[in-house]
């Protein structure tokens, strides 16, 4: 096989007669408040997609499910049922050459329809799994977590300047409002953290702990009932 990672750079036949575990960056096109780009999550899910080791890594699924954040220009969604049937029609598809397929998820609104449609895969004896970016800790949307992450991996998006500090309630407090409001209900900027401190120092070691608990997850390759990656 040729020595590129990135699968669309791979002519046809450097992918017969091998082994390979392909790595599907999932993520969405949605706000991020005033100071991050529209598509934070696919960012980080692919940069992290880049560090696993042997693995060839294709093309971001760069839309999702992202009805929560439709009350702020810019966010395009496509909706948990599609984005269902994308994720088992993707696996279905690669499988017939690839050996193993991971979707890294870049975006929490994801994961419902992730977990089903791997199920599904597995259930029909391929073997998928998905892993999330999560971050023990981490504030929920555009706040310390995301702009530090974003500070080290695409400075040039990140407009400091323009952070402020949105609804720092806890999370389990705001899950009525956004699951009848959608963000908009409950952060007028769409912030649900406090970005202001972020750093770039804090995103590198966020993102090298974040990369470590992916790979080994990869390594141990014990999906859970829902395909998840344990």
């Amino acid at each position: 096989m040729t020595e590129t990672r990135e699968l669309s750079a791979i002519p046809s036949p450097g992918l017969e007669g091998s082994a390979h575990t392909v790595v599907v960056p999932v993520g969405s096109f949605e706000q991020h408040g005033p100071h991050l780009p529209l598509d934070t999550d696919t960012r980080i899910a692919r940069a992290v997609s880049n560090e696993l080791p042997g693995v060839v890594v294709a093309p971001a699924l760069e839309y999702g499910a992202s009805g929560e954040h439709e009350g702020f220009a810019g966010t395009i969604s496509i909706g948990a049922e599609v984005m269902e049937m994308v994720v088992v029609e993707y696996g279905r598809s690669a499988f017939r050459w690839a050996k193993r397929v991971l979707f890294v998820n870049g975006h929490g609104g994801n994961g419902p329809a992730l977990a089903k449609a791997v199920a599904l895969l597995r259930y029909e004896g391929r073997d998928a799994a998905w892993v999330p970016c999560a971050v023990p800790g981490a504030d929920a949307h555009a706040g310390k977590t995301e702009t530090s992450l974003l500070l080290h991996l695409s400075p040039e998006c990140v407009d400091m300047n323009l952070a402020e500090v949105g609804n720092i309630s806890p999370i389990s407090d705001l899950m009525p409002g956004l699951r009848s409001g959608g963000m908009v209900a409950v952060s007028d900027n769409g912030v649900l953290g406090d970005p202001v401190q972020a750093s770039a120092v804090d995103g590198a070691h966020i993102f090298d702990e974040l990369v470590q608990r992916v790979t080994d997850g990869l390594a141990r390759w014990s999906p859970g009932p829902d395909g998840r990656l344990r």
